[in-house]
Formats: structure tokens, C-alpha cells, sequence
């Protein structure tokens, strides 16, 4: 059996999917050219995905893992980037017979292309809106305007345009993504196809010398008819998880690492609702950065935590464990879903080929500066709460449901803010706060406050059921900001509140 690539785009423009042959039969052990065993694809398929769908057949695994297609720089002189971006429906055949599937993508690329910047540059992206639903683009996490950041209050209406620009200031090195932030229609458009990455770098990084992977994980879920899914009631109670978590737009795609090599990955989850954890146990892995760039020093870990709209940097060394699965593993996480099953077992999302031998590489001890916030200046408790007894207000923050005429509070430019985010709630909501990052200084275990372990700039902090988060920011530029769940479901229902930062 071939692995092919799932998402695969032809040079006119459309989908070009290509036909798997049977998938009854279990994926080679062996990667060719090699002698490792691939313990990842040595498991049979998913059970959830060979039973989707009644009589459609599963859909193929990916071969290589696809680079991102790049967003080209249309700006001739130097610190700019200019270029164009579109929002358009794109018809594809999943099977390659005469079924076409109905997505929405940017630029005709699933998942969008990826918009490659420096610290320094002035971005301007000319944007065509050719969806039937009003929409916007949210640049996630990056320390924009408050008029360009995309918020529901600047709706691109079907078939019109407008320009986003802004300067990216010094220190903004990180990860980012884009994707819509339309009230009421942002869960169904992300689900549709519509995010795409942002990576801006540094003439300073002192992991430019470190080869990159770029994994953007998003969720299919498809319905009988081969059809993007709607949301049922219990997707919106839940959150929406698909049968299929795709890298890259590519089902269980291979990721070549060589023996002792070091390689830096980029993760974003852009799913709507899915929790990711995930785990390399046959390889040495460190966290070197978050959603705002990177960490002070490397930080062994076993696992990652990766709620939706979150980013991180690892650095994967090619340390192959003998009777160890040598592949990217989702490990079960209970986030409280109660008309969905949880996860019960570790599931292979990607495997690990085996690729010779590296020399392996430096990986410094030290990788910035991070100071921490000194003491606040104004202090806010956030509440995520749920009520169950009134579907059209089911998810609040602080006793309150979304209006986009309500301000729900006023900070001050410049002024330090300490938030305590609490979980009053029996499922998790991932916070997400625009326009900053911020610095987790503590969380409860148990009832008990613990510190964090380490200082890091985010823009996203899962905030589980019962638990309470403490963290501190400043707002630097003006303007009306959201902050909200990033079950976008939730933050779709209501669970979103806005804050008006005035000049001082």
C-alpha cells in the first residue's frame, strides 16, 4: 500500500486528491532504505477512523510530512512584506472519483500558506472576503493594533476587502497563526479549512542553525454523505473533535529525523476543541519555546500540553530507544467532555523515519532574556462558568454572556495587570487573550497554589475544571481587546468578554 499525501494542491489552483488503494490491511513495519522498524504505522488504523462514515472508506495516510506552502513577499524593498490573501470556497475529491467535499480555505491551500516575517518588518495584507458569511482575520497572538487584529467588530462582508497592516516591533520573535474571529461563525469557519501559520524570526536566534519541521495539527470530521460535518448539540456542548487529527492537512504523515540529529519543531494546534498531549518516547525532547518566542533555558519534558490556539517549540533529538514506539504519540487527556468519550489510549499521530546518521548539533544552555513582570498594578478575577439549565447562555465569563455592545471592563496602556483566571466549570476552557502575552506565575493542584516552574511569554493557558490560574501583562498599544475561551464553540456561544485599554 502507498502512503500519499491527503491534502495535496494542483498547480490550477484545485484540490488534487489522490486514490488510496484498500485500507483494510495493516501499514508496513519497515520504512524502506532503512533498518528501523516504524513502530508508529506498524498499527492498524485507528478504530475511530475505520468506522467513520458507515460505507465511505477510511482516508489514506500521508507519506512525507508536507512542508506549509509560502505566503510569496510581493514587496520589493526591504522591511516590507506585501501580499495578498483570499478566503474562497474549494471543492475537493477525497477519493478521486466524482465525490467533491466542500471546504473553505485561504489561498486555495489547506491549511493556509505560511507567512514567513522579521522583527522589524511592516506587514500589509491585502484581504478578499468570498465566503458567503461575513468574516475577519485574527492574527493570534501578535502584538498588533487593536483596529487590525481582526475582532468581530471589523467584519469583512461576503465579497468585499479590506487592507491589514501593521510594524512588527523588536522582541516579537515567535510562533503565530491566523485565522478568523467573526462572532458567531469563527468555530464553523476554522473547522472549514481557514488557519494558516505566521513564524517571525530574529536576526539573533540562537537556534537559526537548527534544521525546522512545522507541524500544524487541525481536525476532520466528516459526515456520511463524505461532507465537512455541522456542528450537533453535542459538538457545541463538548467542543468539536474530528475523526481524523491531520498534520500539515495530511493524515498520519512520516517525519524524517537522522540519528543524533537535533531538530527544532514548530507545533500549533488549530483545531477547534481538541487538547492535544503529546509525547516522542523514544526520543530526547526540551521545550525551548512557547506562544510569545522563546524560553529562557531548555526544559526537559516527557510530555506536552497543547490546548487549542496554543503554540511551542521542541528541540527533538534523533535518539532512537530500542522497544520504544519511535513516533509522534496523542496521549489520553480528560478535559471533561460529557457527551463525547474521552480518549482512552495512546494513539500514533505521525511516525518517525530513520534517516542515517548527524553529527548532533549545539543546543545552547542559555536562549534569552526573560524578566518577570514586576508588581501589578490592578488585579481582575476572570471566571469561566457554565449553565446548563439555559441553552442560549450556556458558557459565561464572570456571570456573563457575550455583547458586542458591552464593555466588561477598562485597563490602562502600560499598566501592569494581574488576573486570576478561575475555573468554576466541570470541563476545561483554554483562556486566550489579544493584542499581549502574558506570564503564568502560579496554578492550583489540588486545591494547593503551585508556582510556575518557569518563566515563558503565552498568549493561551488552559484553565481546567476546578482549577485556578494567576497571570500578569501589559497591554502596550490601545484599543478594545477580547479575551475568551479557545474552545471556539464556547467562545461562538458566548464565553468571550472585551476590555477597553485606554492611552494614559
Amino acid at each position: 500500500m502507498q502512503r500519499r499525501n491527503f491534502l495535496q494542491l494542483a498547480a490550477a489552483g484545485g484540490a488534487a486528491w489522490l486514490a488510496p488503494k484498500a485500507m483494510a490491511e495493516e501499514f508496513p513495519m519497515v520504512v524502506a532504505g532503512t533498518d528501523h522498524v516504524d513502530m508508529g504505522h506498524s498499527m492498524p488504523m485507528p478504530a475511530a477512523a475505520m468506522q467513520a462514515n458507515g460505507a465511505l472508506p477510511p482516508l489514506p495516510p500521508g507519506e512525507h510530512l508536507p512542508a506549509l506552502p509560502r505566503l510569496a513577499n510581493e514587496a520589493a524593498e526591504a522591511g516590507h512584506f506585501r501580499a495578498s490573501l483570499e478566503a474562497a470556497p474549494l471543492q475537493a475529491a477525497l477519493w478521486g472519483d466524482s465525490r467533491q467535499t466542500a471546504f473553505w480555505a485561504y489561498n486555495g491551500s489547506l491549511p493556509g500558506p505560511l507567512i514567513e516575517l522579521w522583527e522589524g518588518d511592516q506587514l500589509e495584507i491585502n484581504f478578499s472576503n468570498r465566503l458567503p458569511q461575513p468574516t475577519t482575520i485574527h492574527w493570534h497572538g501578535m502584538p498588533v493594533p487593536a483596529e487590525q487584529d481582526g475582532n468581530p467588530h471589523d467584519p469583512v462582508q461576503p465579497g468585499a476587502q479590506r487592507q491589514y497592516r501593521f510594524t512588527l516591533p523588536a522582541g516579537s520573535a515567535g510562533t503565530y497563526w491566523y485565522h478568523p474571529h467573526p462572532h458567531g461563525h469563527t468555530a464553523e469557519q476554522a473547522f472549514r479549512g481557514l488557519a494558516g501559520a505566521v513564524i517571525v524570526r530574529s536576526k539573533d536566534d540562537p537556534l537559526r542553525h537548527l534544521p525546522e519541521q512545522h507541524l500544524l495539527f487541525s481536525d476532520l470530521k466528516l459526515d456520511a454523505d463524505g461532507q465537512v460535518a455541522a456542528n450537533e448539540m453535542a459538538d457545541l456542548h463538548d467542543g468539536r473533535e474530528g475523526q481524523y487529527l491531520l498534520i500539515n492537512g495530511t493524515w498520519q504523515p512520516m517525519i524524517p529525523l537522522f540519528q543524533g540529529e537535533r531538530q527544532r519543531w514548530r507545533l500549533w494546534n488549530a483545531s477547534s476543541s481538541r487538547i492535544l498531549k503529546l509525547a516522542l518516547p523514544a526520543h530526547d525532547v526540551q521545550l525551548v519555546g512557547t506562544d510569545g518566542g522563546l524560553l529562557a533555558a531548555p526544559q526537559t519534558i516527557d510530555s506536552l500540553l497543547l490546548p487549542p490556539g496554543a503554540r511551542a517549540e521542541l528541540v527533538v533529538t534523533g535518539r532512537f530507544r530500542d522497544g520504544v514506539p519511535a513516533g509522534l504519540i496523542s496521549q489520553p487527556y480528560r478535559r471533561g467532555k460529557m457527551m463525547h468519550a474521552e480518549q482512552q489510549q495512546d494513539e500514533v499521530v505521525a511516525g518517525i523515519m530513520q534517516h542515517g546518521l548527524k553529527p548532533t548539533q549545539l543546543l545552547p544552555a542559555s536562549l534569552r532574556a526573560i524578566a518577570p513582570l514586576g508588581a501589578p498594578g490592578f488585579r481582575r478575577r476572570i471566571e469561566f462558568s457554565e449553565n446548563m439549565a439555559d441553552m442560549s447562555s450556556m458558557f459565561l465569563i464572570n456571570g456573563h454572556s457575550y455583547d458586542m455592545n458591552r464593555i466588561d471592563g477598562t485597563g490602562k496602556v502600560g499598566r501592569i495587570e494581574e488576573w486570576e483566571l478561575v475555573g468554576n466549570a466541570h470541563m476545561d476552557h483554554p483562556f486566550h487573550l489579544h493584542g499581549t502575552q502574558f506570564q503564568v506565575l502560579a496554578r492550583t493542584v489540588d486545591g494547593l497554589w503551585e508556582d510556575e516552574t518557569f518563566l515563558a511569554w503565552r498568549d493561551v493557558v488552559n484553565v481546567a475544571a476546578g482549577q485556578s490560574v494567576r497571570i500578569r501583562f501589559v497591554q502596550h498599544l490601545p484599543g478594545l481587546r477580547m479575551y475568551h475561551c479557545h474552545i471556539l464553540e464556547h467562545e461562538d456561544q458566548g464565553m468571550m468578554a472585551q476590555i477597553d485599554f485606554l492611552a494614559e
